[in-house]
């Protein structure tokens, strides 16, 4: 609860946090609005693949041009102003940059990216989770060994579910369940570019230059096995043994759902995570639902706590001993400034890996033959299923993080979750490599 003073102190002494952002996407740019008017934050560079798209950001987001004019790193660093340029490679590298803000989304650069800052020890806040499902255990452990920090971001729904999980074993509460909601039925796993749009409810008209297949990652499933394994590897929760099960409920139905079977939930067991949905099963809303929000459920340990949940108004399942508290709204790249105070100024993470639990792997969602070449998360041909990690590795699964631009080798049904035996992976290519490393890693370690 101290950042804004130690923010404000870093102002008053002329050093503030100096960030370099890569990727201005939606992300970056609700990042870079706040970060404008963010005391003891400078904003040192900005690296996008398209100049013109950072500089439209900037722009978008009420920078001044003459703020956005550095002609270089050093320029940027002298002047306070900001540099903008296509190579993250050299911000990374950049004198006085302190935290690296990866934001682009693409798995590969994203390890790319953290490997490079554990090099030049630079604190990286890990926007792009994707990265994070396929190797951020092994990322985590070698920014560690460098000595700096490797974060989730606050803002997402994975930091923050990793903050309310904290917070509940530091209260002394046995966490039952932690997760967030989303809008799903069982057909979505199915779902297209072609066909997400119907399934947001949005017209041709409102779609603009929105990507398709992104979105459709947040429809098919892909986009919550990915932020579920993020948790359950920052937090020690456990996957559920046959996937996410999306179980409909609303904010005041959370302690009565999000509980063991055996009392009369939908949970496997203690101890896990679970994503509810914000529609039942006939297609018809949830009321109250969390779709834009975050949760966790608690047990109370005695008869004394449960009085306690029910004397201060508390919604607790029938028993009274279950009760969930959640947050309604995550604010996305608008909060990102926490995870970066929070790592330059206290050396701490908001949320990161401390195992490797948990898994997604590719999930055919029609027959693919021989010869066809996957598109990756949210595409037309694999969705992403969390399991187990252990049962990953046992079966050679496919991470859906490398399951783009591959070509199949094998048939593959629709259903069925693909082995790395299925596809052509370039063992040369860097997130080969990195992800083969976690798996021996982390076999070995049991």
């Amino acid at each position: 609860m101290n950042l804004h003073r130690l923010l404000l102190e870093r102002a008053a002494a002329g050093a503030p946090v100096r960030v370099g952002l890569i990727g201005a996407g939606k992300f970056g740019a609700m990042f870079l609005a706040q970060a404008l008017r963010t005391a003891g934050i400078h904003v040192m560079a900005v690296a996008d693949l398209s100049i013109p798209r950072a500089r439209a950001a900037l722009e978008r987001t009420g920078w001044p041009q003459e703020r956005t004019a550095a002609a270089s790193f050093a320029d940027a660093l002298s002047s306070g102003r900001t540099h903008v340029t296509e190579d993250s490679r050299a911000l990374i590298a950049a004198d006085g940059i302190e935290v690296v803000v990866e934001a682009t989304g693409s798995p590969a650069a994203g390890i790319g990216h953290a490997l490079a800052c554990a090099r030049e020890g630079r604190h990286v806040v890990m926007v792009n989770v994707e990265a994070d499902a396929l190797a951020g255990p092994l990322l985590a452990r070698r920014a560690t060994e460098a000595g700096v920090v490797y974060s989730l971001a606050y803002g997402d729904q994975p930091a923050l579910i990793c903050e309310q999980v904290d917070w509940a074993r530091a209260a002394g509460f046995d966490v039952v369940c932690a997760g967030k909601g989303t809008k799903y039925l069982p057909d979505y796993h199915f779902s297209t570019p072609e066909t997400v749009w119907e399934h947001l409810g949005m017209r041709e008209d409102q779609v603009g230059d929105l990507n398709p297949q992104m979105f459709n990652s947040f429809v098919d499933g892909t986009k919550s096995a990915i932020e579920m394994a993020a948790v359950a590897n920052a937090t020690g929760l456990e996957p559920p043994p046959r996937g996410l099960g999306f179980p409909a409920a609303g904010v005041d139905d959370l302690a009565q759902v999000c509980r063991p079977e055996r009392d009369g939930g939908a949970l496997h067991a203690k101890g896990t995570v679970e994503v509810v949905s914000s529609l039942n099963r006939d297609g018809s809303e949830v009321e109250r639902d969390l779709r834009w929000g975050v949760y966790v459920s608690v047990e109370a340990a005695s008869d004394y706590v449960a009085r306690c949940f029910d004397e201060y108004g508390l919604a607790t399942d029938g028993s009274g001993r279950y009760t969930a508290l959640y947050r309604p709204y995550h604010l996305i790249g608008l909060e990102l400034g926490i995870s970066v105070a929070s790592a330059a100024l206290r050396g701490e993470p908001t949320g990161a890996p401390r195992g490797f639990g948990a898994d997604v792997v590719a999930t055919a969602k029609r027959d693919l033959a021989p010869g066809e070449t996957l598109d990756g998360e949210g595409g037309y041909m694999v969705y992403g299923t969390l399991v187990p990690a252990h049962s990953s590795l046992e079966r050679g699964s496919l991470p859906v993080g490398l399951a783009h631009g591959v070509e199949v080798t094998r048939p593959v049904a629709a259903g069925a979750m693909l082995e790395s035996a299925d596809v052509r992976l370039d063992e040369h290519e860097e997130a080969t490599g990195v992800r083969a490393e976690l798996e021996r890693t982390f076999a070995s370690c049991g």
